[in-house]
């Protein structure tokens, strides 16, 4: 665990910012998609495919204040392309204010491409040429917005144009009329100062006269710089590190932070004395370096966090070293950047493995506080059924062909009682659903879950193949894995462990390719169903270390049986989004009782009913005696009823 030397100083006269202006922190500067090899330790040349981030220091720093609970907001370019609109959208779900976003007519986001050699070699190709970031001219820079954050952040690489340095100086000089604090990252890419050639893009330190002698103009208007060794020398002109720092206080009052890598880092807020280490020293974190790039700023977001919030510097310190550990152990960038929960988890519990990334419990923390959205209430008609409908069709060629033609119609009957609102989903397969999963990707808002279980299956086995990482690289990221288990507490060992180790291989698949997995558990098929058999089943699968993002369970006979539901997630993994509730072709009565029973509980979120909805009208489309449009609407009532059935009885439970 970090280590604090030195006295616990605090940070000098930075007010705690809650409450007062509705922003804590604008950064300004590059915003990038980001591209990183997913092949490790090979070169750039030879990487066959990437994982694709935002990117660029202050876009990154946007997303890491925000995970870490500041108001923070982005001041930038991006092209009028879907780049460009990818960087709003994932700032949007991050929580990052993107009304200082100016969409560039002409110009195309810049991109960033690396690869990961050897864990001292990053390969690093800057796509930047006449890109949007670049563009980011005084007229981008409204007074108001200035005006609404307690703090301005300031990046070396856009003082190396004109126009994004006229930019950046005019929201230097609104921030200091307006009593805000003036945070200077010095970010120094020499090849983006024109230093360097393309492919020295992780190149990180050439002298430069001529870019020292522009730095220094920046440095008597700081509050606080920030930078590493090197970038400590390029700011200030000297040759000497101990001479760099007291250059650059001969010129700023700031408080001075050095970053050293694992060595932590180095607070100087008054006179730089003769001993380096004469500050207030926040040591560094015992960990594995997996990819340096975005340390810096992952440092920067934790740092803010305290010195926005007026916590004493070594507490600062602490958070910036440990947010700075967590990004060098993982790939990306902004992406890694821990929440404010995972922060504090880490800090309490440690972590047993050097490898942040393969630490299981920090990293269940990390993906369950940073999924895309929050989904409080699901609504979904299932239609993932595949034997099921071949019954029906009973073997027939013609009747069979017709099954994705009717999981289109169900999209529709779906999506007219959604009718736009946020809540509700859908279950469909790969097997007959291709058609239905392109008209359902039309709804923007639709929760989609699809099966990869083999159907009847006892054991779990999966359906087409058995490698399933390699199915689901394909699948979009906001598709939520679906399998399921008849699984009861008193099966036979043997059958037990073969069932678990098959949910743990899919479990573990949603995990390496980031998908959200849910997982069905059906114990009433193969045993008797009293109020403790789901939550013993429960407890065994937690045992087995599974923690889905989801559940999906039959309903339950008493309001006892989900009490003792609710109290095993909320003691073995209380960021479990919930569960939601399986129909098994019950007819509506059964369901009205089950929904009764189930909206009782604190962790069910809703239900995924299929048959009860679809059936009847499968069965007369296939045959002929029922229209396209006879379908949609049998379906869409069907549906309605139990939606309006589910928000009464919720409504009724709040009363």
């Amino acid at each position: 665990m970090s280590q604090i030397s030195s006295a616990e100083v605090p940070s000098a006269d930075i007010p705690a910012t809650e409450g007062t202006r509705p922003l804590d922190i604008i950064t300004i500067g590059r915003a990038s998609v980001d591209l990183y090899g997913q092949q490790i330790g090979t070169r750039l040349e030879d990487v066959a495919s990437f994982a694709k981030s935002v990117g660029g220091c202050p876009c990154n720093i946007s997303v890491g204040t925000a995970r870490l609970g500041l108001r923070s907001a982005l001041l930038t370019r991006v092209g009028n392309e879907q780049m460009g609109r990818f960087i709003r959208e994932q700032l949007q779900r991050e929580g990052v204010e993107t009304r200082g976003i100016v969409t560039d007519p002409e110009r195309l986001t810049a991109l960033a491409i690396l690869s990961v050699e050897n864990e001292k070699s990053f390969p690093l190709l800057f796509y930047r040429d006449n890109c949007a970031d670049n563009a980011l001219s005084e007229d981008d820079v409204a007074e108001d917005f200035i005006r609404s954050a307690h703090a301005i952040l300031v990046t070396g690489t856009h003082f190396s144009k004109p126009n994004t340095d006229a930019a950046q100086r005019k929201a230097i000089r609104i921030a200091k009329e307006n009593g805000s604090r003036i945070v200077f990252d010095i970010d120094y890419r020499p090849n983006l100062w024109g230093l360097a050639g393309h492919d020295a893009g992780e190149s990180r330190y050439i002298a430069s006269d001529r870019v020292s002698a522009h730095l220094r103009t920046v440095l008597g208007d700081c509050d606080l710089i920030v930078g590493t060794e090197e970038e400590v020398l390029i700011a200030s002109g000297e040759n000497d590190l101990l001479a760099a720092l007291k250059s650059i206080r001969s010129l700023s009052k700031a408080t001075i932070v050095l970053k050293r890598g694992p060595m932590g880092c180095i607070i100087y807020d008054g006179p730089i004395s003769d001993d380096l280490e004469d500050g207030i020293v926040g040591k560094g974190f015992p960990i594995e370096v997996y990819n340096v790039l975005g340390a810096g700023d992952a440092f920067m977001s934790g740092f803010l966090r305290g010195w926005l919030r007026g916590e004493p510097h070594a507490t600062c310190a602490t958070w910036a070293n440990a947010c700075g550990a967590f990004a060098v152990s993982r790939l990306l960038c902004a992406p890694e950047i821990p929440t404010w929960t995972e922060l504090q988890y880490f800090l309490e519990h440690g972590s047993k493995v050097k490898a942040l990334r393969k630490d299981e419990a920090i990293n269940h923390v990390h993906w369950a506080t940073t999924r895309r959205r929050e989904i409080p209430l699901l609504m979904a008609l299932a239609v993932d059924h595949r034997s099921q409908l071949e019954d029906i069709a009973e073997g027939n060629p013609e009747l069979l062909s017709r099954i994705p033609a009717f999981k289109v119609l169900a999209v529709k009957a779906a999506a007219e009682v959604a009718a736009g609102r946020s809540g509700f989903g859908m279950l469909i397969d790969d097997k007959y659903g291709r058609d239905a999963l392109y008209a359902a990707g039309a709804y923007r808002d639709f929760w989609i879950g699809k099966p990869v279980e083999l159907p009847g299956s006892r054991p779990l086995q999966f359906e087409f193949s058995q490698d399933l990482g390699s199915r689901l690289i394909e699948w979009p990221v906001d598709h939520c894995i679906k399998v399921l288990s008849f699984y009861h507490p008193d099966d036979p060992a043997e059958l037990k462990t073969a069932q678990i180790a098959k949910l743990r291989s899919a479990f573990e698949a949603a995990r390496k390719v980031g998908r959200e997995i849910l997982i069905e558990i059906i114990a009433g098929k193969h045993g008797p169903l009293d109020d403790r058999t789901v939550p013993r089943a429960l407890e065994e699968l937690y045992d087995a270390g599974l923690k889905p993002d989801w559940w999906k369970l039959e309903p339950q006979a008493s309001r006892a049986a989900w009490r003792a539901i609710d109290a095993v997630i909320e003691r073995r993994d209380p960021l479990c989004r919930g569960v939601v509730l399986l129909g098994l072709e019950a007819p509506y009565e059964v369901l009205k009782n089950g929904f009764a029973a189930a909206r009782t509980s604190k962790t069910v979120r809703g239900f995924a009913v299929g048959r009860t909805i679809f059936a009847d009208a499968a069965r007369a489309w296939l045959s002929g005696g029922m229209t396209d449009e006879q379908a949609i609407t049998d379906m869409a009532a069907k549906f309605k009823a139990l939606v309006d059935l589910w928000l009464q009885l919720g409504e009724t439970r709040d009363l």
